[in-house]
């Protein structure tokens, strides 16, 4: 699977996890230069506090666009260490 913003592979992986359909990519399959932190966070009852990066390409930022959870409940402990992402971004074979 790939994530793609503003015409550039973002991430890039063959072990994405579905949960509510989002694909959540392996952490180390981001393409760091493209990730800027962010200081926004928002809640979800069953997952935690999830936390956000802005993506930069070419110039052009695209606010919060990619979530993750650093720490994760019990019941979503597989998305430890896997990034999301929304706001335009796409995820294809």
């Amino acid at each position: 699977m790939k994530a793609i913003w503003n015409n550039t592979v973002i991430a890039e992986s063959e072990d994405t996890l579905m949960v509510e359909n989002n694909h959540y990519f392996p952490a180390e399959s981001m393409k760091k230069e493209f990730f800027k932190s962010s200081d926004t966070h928002t809640t979800c009852p069953w997952k935690g506090v999830a936390s956000y990066y802005t993506l930069e390409v070419d110039g052009k930022q695209n606010p919060d666009a990619a979530w993750y959870y650093p720490e994760v409940s019990e019941l979503a402990k597989g998305i430890k260490g896997r990034i999301a992402f929304w706001k335009g971004v796409s995820v294809e074979k």
